[in-house]
């Protein structure tokens, strides 16, 4: 992040689950499975702090919905592909000038033992 990235205000949505088709293997587009996302977006919240108006911020309930309709939407085999959907997704709020996107796949059809299997990615206007 840019110095002036650093300064700008963070609006952070976490947990917005959905169930989705994703993967390389054909049993993860046939059975899906929960994933989880994470979003932390670059906002200037000042003018909605001075005008106490929605339309000068970004609407979370509708962006969350957006999310989960993306994770469940059509399938895609990497979760990166997933990530950059949805950062996409959010950057076309016109008031996010960046966006931090994690996905989680938690039940990754891996042969080790693990918690969890996340890709997060930044992307911005610039």
């Amino acid at each position: 992040m840019t110095r002036g990235e650093h300064t700008m205000d963070r609006l952070a949505l976490r947990g917005i689950r959905g169930f989705g088709h994703h993967g390389v293997f054909d049993f993860e587009r046939a059975d899906g499975q929960e994933f989880v996302v994470d979003v932390v977006l670059g906002v200037d919240t000042r003018a909605a702090g001075r005008t106490d108006d929605l339309g000068e911020t970004v609407d979370y309930g509708l962006l969350a919905k957006a999310v989960k309709a993306t994770i469940e939407s059509e399938s895609v085999n990497l979760v990166e592909t997933l990530a950059q959907r949805i950062a996409d997704l959010c950057l076309g709020q016109p008031v996010v000038r960046w966006a931090e996107v994690t996905v989680h796949k938690p039940d990754a059809p891996v042969d080790v033992a693990l918690d969890d299997v996340a890709i997060t990615i930044y992307r911005s206007r610039t």
